[in-house]
């Protein structure tokens, strides 16, 4: 293993910051929303895009855990997150169950690509099931004070009492009449309309876009949600000939199993391996690293300090580009096809191919 320092003109990434919890919301039995009180000399880090999330962080012991939630605050606002505990989750339990204000949390500045350019007055199509709302009342909120935009959401949830931000809707509603059109579908309750009862499924989303969107007059299409639903809504989208340019994606991540702890220790590597350069914030170390193994996983009982939260190729996090080599990416829920055809890729979904590999975080 060898290690050097690169040129002190890289890109520096973004650093957690301890921030303080200036207000917890009871939004359901099962779920929060946290916001974040940031210091004056910090407010320019911590502006955020509609749409965006923070990647929170928490040690205990030697677990160092992260997670991405996304912000659900217009834009302007102080960055607040909603979170939705996964029974036995050892983030999401901790969020919704134990913190209170007035605690610190370490957090990293905004990041991810669910967002756009929201300067031109727009229409825009919300499908969103669960915790997928979080994002889509940051967006939804910020474009509706234009004056001019217009929002439908398609909001999948189970029951009435699992709405999150059931009430900000409502207000939303409230304030801007019919520029804003709310549909709440409920699976495991019954509505007055057929249509607003069962599962956010291709189907019923088919119905609901036949009745209520001129399709074509659509700027802006937005789907987060569990990997079933989004998919059936590009799938349909598709086939209405909706341009890719206007859909935008965001999975939810589900997954609270903790990842492997990371080490600072270096193993032996048995088997078939690459020479693995690893650049970040200006320094390049260079390991042998398994073929049958994520990067993210191996090269982090190396260097500690690689960026991660989900590890589901969900977040975008570890993104970081391939500047030599051949590597394969197992899956991707997070990057764009430019991003991947400019050689980005998803570090803990990406294992080496060829003998040497450089793997750049800072580019």
């Amino acid at each position: 293993m060898t290690t050097t320092d690169a040129p002190v003109s890289a890109r520096r990434r973004p650093q957690f910051h301890p921030l303080t919890v200036a207000k917890i919301e009871q939004l359901t039995d099962d779920a929060v929303a946290v916001t974040f009180d940031v210091p004056d000399e910090l407010v320019e880090d911590y502006r955020f895009k509609p749409g965006q999330a923070l990647t929170l962080r928490r040690i205990d012991g030697d677990r160092d855990e992260r997670r991405s939630y996304s912000i659900c605050a217009p834009m302007g606002a102080a960055p607040r997150v909603g979170v939705r505990e996964v029974p036995g989750g050892f983030f999401s339990s901790f969020l919704v169950h134990q913190v209170k204000p007035g605690d610190t949390i370490e957090v990293l500045p905004p990041s991810g690509t669910f967002t756009a350019d929201l300067s031109v007055p727009g229409e825009h199509v919300f499908v969103v099931a669960g915790s997928g709302i979080t994002p889509a009342i940051s967006l939804a909120a910020t474009v509706l004070r234009d004056g001019q935009s217009t929002v439908t959401v398609f909001y999948g949830n189970r029951r009435t009492n699992t709405v999150m931000f059931a009430d900000e809707l409502a207000d939303l509603k409230d304030r801007y009449g019919a520029r804003l059109e709310l549909v709440h579908v409920l699976s495991r309750e019954p509505r007055d309309a057929e249509l607003t009862s069962g599962r956010l499924d291709g189907a019923r989303l088919r119905a609901l876009v036949e009745n209520l969107v001129d399709t074509p007059n659509v700027d802006h299409w937005w789907l987060c949600g569990p990997h079933g639903m989004v998919d059936d809504a590009r799938a349909l989208l598709a086939e209405l000939g909706v341009p890719a340019e206007k859909v935008h994606q965001e999975l939810f991540y589900v997954d609270d199993v903790p990842p492997e702890p990371v080490r600072g220790d270096e193993e032996t590597v048995t088997g078939p391996a690459s020479q693995v350069t690893v650049v970040l914030d200006g320094r390049s170390t260079t390991m042998a690293l398994p073929r049958d193994v994520a990067v993210l996983d191996s090269a982090q009982k190396v260097r500690g300090d690689l960026p991660f939260a989900c590890k589901g190729g969900v977040c975008g996090t570890c993104r970081a580009r391939v500047t030599e080599g051949e590597v394969t990416m197992r899956r991707n829920y997070a990057l764009e096809a430019r991003e991947v055809d400019a050689g980005y890729v998803l570090t803990c979904q990406t294992v080496p191919v060829s003998e040497t590999v450089t793997i750049d975080y800072d580019a």
